[in-house]
């Protein structure tokens, strides 16, 4: 068997190398070199130790949230993998049946590095044969880099590694070079992006699944669980006494260099996150459903104390003046008039999994106890 799927790796090389050669180009992301474990060395006091604000409607200015972690270690015993499995597969045109029968040489690549620490997590960690730029769990970067530029994967450095099971969840490809590599003989299993509490349960059963360990997912869905609701307590202890001084927020979708601007409501995923901060979300509120390009109506219309945005975008659109000078509707904002947008990691604001924890936190911090955070480094 494995001789067999090494021969057809090897006749597949070259049209995936010509598909990722031809399709990297529109692929963009933090440069391989960056410094991945930033989010892991930064050390941040108790939220029992910090002082909220009396009112965090009234606080001027930006800010950049920090996210400490990971925090949350999952297993420490190595599960025993039952296999073969069959497994869904959820394509973007459409589910598939995918057979695993070794998930001993494991690539878990997502943008966010989320599926790499689910599986370590799951106890799996050990087959892990190599990651993308941004996994950074301990021990993770004695692991070789199947990706470019952030987003994009090399073909050439997965088939080097010869693994027996690929996990993606659509946010790295391009897609060609995914299904091309399932083509080779390696079995390829994409997973539902976790973004926020739901989706991360229904994420880590699927990941489960298809290492062959899924009898343990629901206790390892529990663990998260009972890891997100402390943390929510804790923030909970930040919020003003006066339901009245509660923030109204709004997450915005930056790409200032193409001019794409969208609001996200319920059932973006940031929705969640609002909520578990005991924020107002500003765009459910009114009912805005999922991802839409942003109206100035609506934008001025909701009114929000605080605008979320990511930092990459915030960059993109040449930074607060450049946003309020971009969207003068903005700055007919309360947030606008305060300069109060607060910009976070996108590699990290959307990982779920493991992370979610500490994406509570670090954004509870950036709202309630800005003065708190260390200044970043220009």
């Amino acid at each position: 068997m494995l001789s067999l799927r090494k021969a057809r790796v090897r006749s597949a090389l070259a049209v995936v190398l010509l598909s990722s050669i031809a399709l990297t180009g529109c692929q963009s992301g933090a440069p391989e070199s960056a410094n991945t474990d930033a989010a892991a060395q930064i050390e941040l006091p108790p939220l029992s130790e910090i002082t909220p604000l009396e009112n965090p409607r009234d606080y001027e200015g930006e800010t950049t949230a920090v996210i400490g972690g990971p925090t949350l270690t999952g297993f420490n015993t190595v599960p025993d993998p039952k296999l073969p499995v069959t497994v869904t597969s959820h394509d973007r045109a459409g589910d598939v049946d995918v057979e695993v029968t070794d998930s001993s040489r494991v690539l878990a690549l997502s943008m966010s590095g989320s599926l790499a620490e689910l599986v370590h997590s799951l106890g799996m960690g050990d087959s892990l044969i190599g990651r993308d730029v941004s996994t950074n769990f301990e021990g993770a970067e004695d692991l070789p880099v199947v990706t470019r530029s952030g987003h994009a994967i090399d073909a050439e450095g997965v088939l080097a590694l010869n693994p027996s099971l690929i996990l993606t969840d659509g946010t790295i490809g391009p897609n060609d070079v995914v299904l091309q590599l399932r083509d080779a003989g390696i079995p390829v299993v994409t997973v539902d992006r976790a973004v926020d509490d739901k989706t991360t349960y229904e994420t880590a059963q699927q990941v489960a699944d298809a290492l062959g360990v899924g009898h343990i997912a629901d206790d390892f869905n529990a663990e998260i669980q009972a890891a997100v609701a402390a943390k929510e307590a804790e923030v909970a202890e930040l919020l003003p006494a006066d339901e009245a001084d509660l923030p109204r927020v709004a997450f915005l979708y930056v790409r200032g260099t193409s001019g794409i601007y969208y609001l996200f409501g319920e059932g973006s995923g940031i929705d969640s996150m609002i909520s578990s901060v005991g924020a107002v979300d500003v765009a459910k509120e009114i009912g805005w459903k999922g991802e839409r390009p942003m109206t100035d109506e609506a934008l001025v219309a909701i009114d929000p104390d605080i605008l979320l945005v990511m930092t990459q975008g915030l960059e993109s659109a040449g930074g607060v003046d450049g946003l309020l000078a971009a969207q003068p509707s903005i700055a007919l904002t309360s947030a606008g008039e305060k300069r109060r947008i607060i910009d976070v990691d996108e590699k990290l604001l959307f990982a779920g999994g493991t992370r979610l924890p500490d994406v509570i936190d670090g954004l509870a911090r950036a709202i309630y106890a800005p003065d708190s955070l260390p200044t970043p480094e220009k």
